[in-house]
């Protein structure tokens, strides 16, 4: 089964986009897991919990996958913790890089920083999500795995993306 991430820094539309993907090609969507982990913490998460955010997210997505869908569309991944760990803690756990190299997408496509801030208590860093926009570049590079940056406001967005998809598809 083919599997897009929609990837990127903090607040540039990543569920936006993913939502108005899998309802234009009518195909499933994976959600942030995270997300749900930290909404239901009852105190500070630490580094050991993006480990218990990662097998969450292989579960959804492993559950997805079964699904009869042309494909599937993942409201980010493994690399978003992988990413997040390494800049907050300096380091990531094995399970987390070790899984991430098993579990490759097969396209990325990479959100750019270019919309307005939006506050949401989960999230941490408005002030640098151009620093992070490098790294998640840099980590896509890396991947070998094929990308494509999306930029511009939500109807922009999602113009771009559809046709990204439709032109890797087709």
């Amino acid at each position: 089964m083919f599997k897009i991430v929609i990837t990127g820094p903090e607040s540039t539309g990543k569920s936006t986009l993913s939502i108005a993907l899998a309802n234009h090609f009518k195909v499933v969507q994976v959600e942030e897991y995270a997300r749900t982990y930290l909404q239901n913490l009852t105190k500070n998460y630490i580094q050991q919990d993006l480990t218990e955010m990662a097998k969450g997210q292989i579960a959804l997505e492993d559950k997805a996958l079964e699904i009869d869908s042309k494909f599937i569309v993942c409201d980010t991944s493994l690399e978003v913790i992988k990413i997040w760990s390494e800049f907050k803690y300096g380091e990531c756990a094995s399970f987390i890089t070790s899984s991430l190299q098993k579990r490759k997408p097969d396209l990325y496509l990479l959100m750019t920083p270019d919309l307005p801030w939006e506050e949401d208590p989960l999230r941490e860093n408005p002030g640098n999500r151009q620093e992070l926009f490098g790294l998640y570049k840099n980590e896509l590079i890396n991947s070998k795995v094929p990308f494509y940056e999306i930029t511009g406001n939500g109807e922009t967005r999602l113009a771009m993306a559809i046709e990204v998809i439709e032109n890797i598809l087709t």
